[in-house]
Parts: structure tokens; C-alpha cells; sequence
């Protein structure tokens, strides 16, 4: 790899050029979230208008997800060898299409396959954004800026769940498709103007689109063998695994085990997400990059620390048949677990080098998508299916779904097991 050259101080974005592109991003992201959840609050729809079973609409969110996964070191090879806002914009428009297409499908096969194309455009944004976003930001400032960054993730969710159960309850599920996908076209035009500065200005080098990045196999390789890295990326992977099967299966259990009618559940729900997700993100990276401050490790072992707290609580949301406690705990849990979202970006991209980040993006989320929220809604609606011969649909859901906890667990355990590793390694020295 060529040297960087000297940071050339013109070619630093402005700070007004930096939150605007955040601003924007940002509302990318959000859409990016509301065209993923809207099928959540439709599976009741799906499953009378089409005969769907359990296992069959599991399945509706991991093909979308493993298609993802396959693009995404694509668009992470584009990305950090080319203009990134290019395929960030064919990205944002594939997407907005395979999600009215939806609303077209006449069979399971059809919905099926339009979902999975959805992944497609998404892997761009997911792959690119990162590495953007670390050249606009200063280090120091990346917890704030990927919370703000990723508190469009229960903004987007929650405006998924209102969107298709309100739209879907009044119009039918084909209009809430089509009603999610149109605004990404103007998206899509609105990302070829994004500002794509030299990779590493922030770290005090100037790398422009023509130096030359690591090739793919010896990247992948490198990222394979530190082992901070990868435990932070294994750690994210239970974490998606848990918070990917609440948030597709939780608007049924609402409904099917606690009685709720349908669109009051993905009402609620989105509700709880909304506040919860602001709340939790914004102050998690606010209270990550304080502590920063004095330990280079804070971000990952901030992670560790309240997602090991949200595990009992999590648990008490969804096995306690009380509104009175199950309700509180939802919002408790969902708080505790969306202060995670920044932090653990920000640690992410600080963790690789500048020519690397939007590969080393692209193989996190194949990792924890492959690991976590592909199997996860599978798994429960498998487990749930089993079950409801011996115990009939609601409490076969209602004992499905407690895998969630555990994975909740596992993530917080891991996670400060990462923080540990990083920090030895950083004792060790070069």
C-alpha cells in the first residue's frame, strides 16, 4: 500500500458540509429501517390472505438478509476503491423498487423474491455509510455521530410498524408497500450530491480515491486474525440475533399471546421503539464518547455493561403475563439495548484502517446478519410451529421467544470479553 500523503487542510469537509451529509444520511437510514420492518405488523395479513405458516413467514426477513449479506462485499469493494456515492444512489433506488414491487406479489414465491431483492439496494448504504461518515467526523466525536446516525434504526422501525399496521389495517397490505417505497427514489437523487471526502482526512491523511486498498483476500484475512476485532464482531452478532427476532416476532406476540388487537400491537410497539430507540441511542453515544475520554476501550465495554443488564429484564418483558410488568420491562429492555447502537459502530470503525472500512463493514454485517437476525426469526417461528400441536399457537410463541434473553446475554458477555482483548492487545504494543 502507497503511503498517505500530507492532509491537504482545503480538502477538510466543513463542519455545515459534515451535518448536512449526516442529516441525509441519516434519513436514508431511517428508510432503510421503515422498508425493512413494514412486513413486521403485516404477518397476520400475509399469513390469511396467502395461507402462510410460522416457518414461512420467518422466512420473509432472512432472504431479504442473506441476499444483503451476498452484495454487501461488492459494495464494500466499490466503496473503498471508488466514488462512494454512486453506489450508495443505485442502491437507494434498487431497494425503493423491490419494496413496491411487494405490493405486487401474487404468491409467496413473488413476495419471496421481492423482499430478498431489498437487500440488494440496502447493502450498499450498510457497506458504504460507515467509511463516510468516519471522513467527516473526528474521532472523538463518532459516538454522537453514529447514535445520531443509527437512532434513525427505531425511528425507521417504528415508522415500519405504524406504517404497515395502520396502512395495512385501512388500505390492505399492498398499499402500505407501496407507500414505503416511493420516497426512496427522491433519496436516491438526493445521495449523488453527498460530499465523498479523501479516506483517512480525519485521521490526519489524505488517501484520495486513487490509493490503492489492501486486496480482498489479504483484507479479509487481516480482519480474521485480530482478535478484538472479531470478538467485538461476534459479540454484535447475538446482539442482531436478539434484537432481529423481537422486533419481527414482538407485534404477534403482543397480539397472539398477550391479546392485544392487531393494529394496537405494531401501534404500541412502535410507540416503544420510538422513545425507547431515541432515548437509548442518543444517550449512549453521548454517554460512550464521555468515557472515551479515559479508556480507549469505553465504547466496546460500554456495550458490554448494559446489555448484560438488559438480559433479566428482557426476560421479564415477554415471560411475565401482567400488563402491569411486562409493559415497563419492554421499555426498560428496549432502552438498555438500543444504547448499544453508536457505540458499537463508532468502535467498529475505529478498529480498521481508512482503506478498509467499507470492506471491513460489509464483512461485519455478513457476520452478524449470517449469525444473528437470519436465523433468529426462522428459529422462533420453527420452534413456535413444534410447539403448537402439545400447546396450541399463543403459548407455543410465548416459550419460542424466550431464546431472546439468552442471546442478549451471550452479546453483553461477549462484548466485555472484547474490550478485555483489545486491551491487552494495546498493552502489548506493535
Amino acid at each position: 500500500m502507497a503511503p498517505p500523503t500530507a492532509l491537504p487542510a482545503a480538502q477538510l469537509p466543513s463542519r455545515r458540509t459534515a451535518y448536512l451529509a449526516l442529516a441525509l444520511l441519516t434519513a436514508i437510514n431511517l428508510l432503510n429501517y421503515l422498508d425493512r420492518y413494514v412486513v413486521a405488523p403485516l404477518v397476520t395479513s400475509l399469513k390469511h390472505d396467502m395461507g402462510l405458516s410460522d416457518t414461512q413467514l420467518g422466512w420473509l426477513l432472512p432472504a431479504f438478509i442473506l441476499v444483503y449479506m451476498l452484495a454487501a462485499p461488492l459494495f464494500g469493494l466499490w466503496g473503498d476503491r471508488g466514488r462512494r456515492t454512486h453506489p450508495m444512489a443505485l442502491g437507494i433506488g434498487l431497494w425503493s423498487l423491490a419494496t413496491m414491487l411487494s405490493g405486487l406479489a401474487q404468491g409467496y414465491g413473488q413476495l419471496l423474491a421481492a423482499r430478498a431483492l431489498v437487500g440488494v439496494g440496502e447493502a450498499a448504504v450498510v457497506a458504504i455509510t460507515p467509511a463516510l461518515l468516519a471522513d467527516l467526523f473526528v474521532p472523538a466525536a463518532r459516538g454522537r455521530v453514529f447514535a445520531f446516525f443509527n437512532a434513525a434504526l427505531p425511528v425507521g422501525a417504528a415508522l415500519g410498524y405504524v406504517v404497515g399496521g395502520l396502512v395495512g389495517q385501512h388500505f390492505g397490505w399492498r398499499a402500505a408497500f407501496f407507500i414505503a417505497g416511493v420516497p426512496g427514489l427522491a433519496l436516491a437523487l438526493a445521495a449523488l450530491r453527498l460530499p465523498d471526502p479523501p479516506r483517512g482526512i480525519q485521521e490526519g491523511v489524505a488517501m484520495g480515491r486513487g490509493a490503492p486498498a489492501p486486496p480482498p483476500l489479504e483484507l479479509y484475512r487481516g480482519l480474521l486474525r485480530r482478535r478484538p476485532y472479531l470478538v467485538l464482531v461476534l459479540g454484535y452478532a447475538a446482539y442482531t440475533y436478539a434484537l432481529g427476532g423481537l422486533a419481527y416476532w414482538m407485534p404477534t406476540f403482543l397480539e397472539r399471546v398477550r391479546g392485544l388487537p392487531k393494529e394496537r400491537a405494531a401501534a404500541d410497539f412502535g410507540l416503544i421503539v420510538l422513545a425507547t430507540g431515541l432515548i437509548g441511542t442518543l444517550a449512549g453515544g453521548y454517554l460512550a464518547d464521555r468515557l472515551g475520554r479515559f479508556n480507549r476501550q469505553a465504547y466496546t465495554a460500554f456495550c458490554g455493561v448494559v446489555t448484560v443488564a438488559a438480559a433479566p429484564v428482557a426476560w421479564l418483558a415477554l415471560a411475565a403475563p401482567e400488563r402491569s410488568v411486562y409493559l415497563p420491562a419492554i421499555v426498560v429492555a428496549q432502552l438498555l439495548l438500543f444504547m448499544s447502537t453508536g457505540p458499537v459502530n463508532a468502535a467498529l470503525v475505529n478498529a480498521v484502517s481508512p482503506l478498509e472500512r467499507a470492506s471491513a463493514a460489509a464483512f461485519t454485517m455478513i457476520t452478524i446478519h449470517l449469525l444473528g437476525d437470519v436465523p433468529s426469526p426462522v428459529l422462533i417461528g420453527y420452534v413456535s410451529d413444534r410447539l403448537t400441536p402439545r400447546l396450541g399457537e399463543a403459548a407455543s410463541l410465548e416459550r419460542a421467544v424466550l431464546m431472546v434473553p439468552l442471546a442478549i446475554l451471550v452479546a453483553g458477555l461477549t462484548w466485555l470479553a472484547a474490550a478485555r482483548a483489545a486491551a491487552r492487545a494495546a498493552g502489548r504494543g506493535p
